[in-house]
């Protein structure tokens, strides 16, 4: 429509326009990127896959929240060694700046961030340690859901006996243990106000039946609400 060739217009883009081929990092861009400009005194690191499923540590400035200024360093890999290497490149009146860094619970995060950042408060993302008392509530559940099943099992066979005959228990909403067990998968990752009117009745059987999954899930609604 305005008579301009497109992979021409790619071409001169690439190559004069945006400055790609005098760009300072692109040397070892597949390897990492570093934008120092971009410090904070609020800053995180985390580890995330962007395609393929190999990971990236990223380094970003909360106080940019998601915005243009956010990324201070991307760098293929999570080894602490590695991530090391490029932060250091980092000048020292910058990195001494940073007063907190939200990390999680992993070896490799804490030891990046007490060899670049020494002086800097560490905070543990709340994200990593819900999910891990999430996960022992589930790991519970599941626990429990095995023995139902192997309970069933014994069951049936001793049902093919003469004059006996297979009748699973029935709860008072319908489930069965086994089910009961699966399909309070859900209800356990939310706040009681946010249960719906089964969920309510399934919970009500699952805590009278497991004393111990309603003391965990007590537990874990507590920890939610310290950080709301």
């Amino acid at each position: 429509y305005y008579h301009i060739n497109g992979k021409q217009l790619e071409r001169h883009y690439k190559e004069h326009l945006s400055g790609f081929a005098a760009w300072e990092q692109k040397e070892h861009a597949d390897k990492w990127l570093l934008f120092p400009q971009n410090m904070g005194p609020r800053i995180s690191i985390d580890e995330t896959a962007l395609s393929n499923g190999e990971l990236y540590t990223l380094i970003t400035n909360k106080e940019a929240k998601g915005r243009r200024g956010t990324l201070i360093a991307i760098i293929a890999g999570t080894c602490s060694d590695t991530v090391n290497q490029v932060l250091q490149r980092i000048p020292e009146d910058l990195s001494s700046r940073v007063q907190e860094v939200t990390l999680d619970m992993s070896g490799s995060m804490r030891k990046i961030v007490c060899h670049c950042f020494p002086s800097a408060n560490r905070v543990i993302d709340r994200f990593h340690v819900q999910k891990l008392a999430f996960d022992a509530i589930q790991e519970m559940r599941i626990a429990h859901r095995w023995d139902a099943i192997n309970q069933e099992t014994e069951d049936k066979e001793k049902a093919k006996l003469p004059d006996i005959k297979y009748r699973p228990e029935i709860l008072p909403n319908g489930d069965t243990l086994k089910q009961l067990l699966a399909r309070s998968r859900y209800l356990l990752f939310k706040s009681p106000e946010k249960w719906s009117e089964s969920q309510k009745a399934r919970a009500a059987i699952l805590f009278e039946r497991y004393p111990d999954i309603e003391k965990a899930y007590s537990l874990t609604h507590s920890l939610r609400m310290i950080y709301n």
